[in-house]
């Protein structure tokens, strides 16, 4: 994910990343993938970016954005606000997402500090639905943040139960398939979530147990865009589809 607030978490980052593309067989590109080249382009931001330049973004191809919000239940992106009102002012499609710690507070209560910082959707076309980023612990050595595999797929099925109930749908699900099967046990249970894929490679791979595709594709951490390079699977107007529910 595009790199945080904190020069240790920024390092630590650095590595999980590292680790997972060794892990997944992936190789950082410098170019978007020849397989999914025709796909919308997009990238994801946080409090690393500042303040970005998203007329300058937009010119270089940039048809959506997901923008960090929130972490835990005690970090709000100081930068949000301007970040995600931004890419829309510039007529980028947004989107916002969390960065989970499992160890510090329950799914419920995180989604909800979620929504109430900018997490929040509307079907007005312009706004992606929310985004739970779930992945290796920054902090730390223990990966999957101490919690056994199924209490994991209980975080995040409660995380994911909160915010459909305010939002009415269901979060997206970043992760990579290592992760994924060392701390869910590859759970199946979230089929019905759109998945964000982080695997940077020439193509998206193997993907976790239950999903059958993926919606977005993150396939390098630096590119032309701001941050971290994705790609979304259909077309334009799929895409506005997809962020009007």
């Amino acid at each position: 994910m595009a790199r945080d607030h904190q020069p240790s978490r920024r390092r630590a980052r650095l590595v999980a990343a590292s680790v997972a593309t060794v892990a997944l067989g992936g190789t950082a590109l410098a170019e978007v993938p020849a397989s999914a080249a025709d796909r919308p382009r997009g990238h994801d931001v946080s409090s690393h970016q500042k303040n970005v330049n998203w007329p300058a973004a937009k010119s270089k191809g940039a048809a959506f954005v997901y923008v960090k919000a929130t972490e835990s239940t005690t970090y709000r992106n100081p930068y949000f606000d301007g970040q995600y009102n931004g890419a829309r002012e510039a007529g980028i499609i947004r989107g916002a997402y969390h960065f989970a710690l499992p160890h510090r507070s329950s799914g419920t209560a995180q989604a909800a500090y979620f929504l109430r910082n900018g997490g929040d959707w509307r079907a007005d076309g312009w706004t992606l639905p929310p985004a739970l980023d779930i992945e290796y612990n920054p902090y730390g050595a223990n990966k999957c943040y101490g919690l056994s595999k199924g209490r994991m797929v209980g975080w995040i099925k409660a995380f994911s139960d909160e915010v459909k109930r305010q939002t009415g749908r269901r979060p997206v699900i970043y992760t990579n398939r290592d992760w994924w099967r060392t701390c869910t046990g590859d759970s199946p249970a979230f089929a019905d979530h759109p998945l964000w894929l982080a695997r940077y490679s020439a193509s998206a791979g193997p993907l976790p147990a239950g999903w059958e595709f993926w919606t977005f594709w993150q396939y390098d951490n630096s590119g032309s865009l701001p941050g971290d390079q994705n790609l979304f699977n259909g077309s334009p107007s799929r895409l506005k589809r997809f962020a009007r529910g």
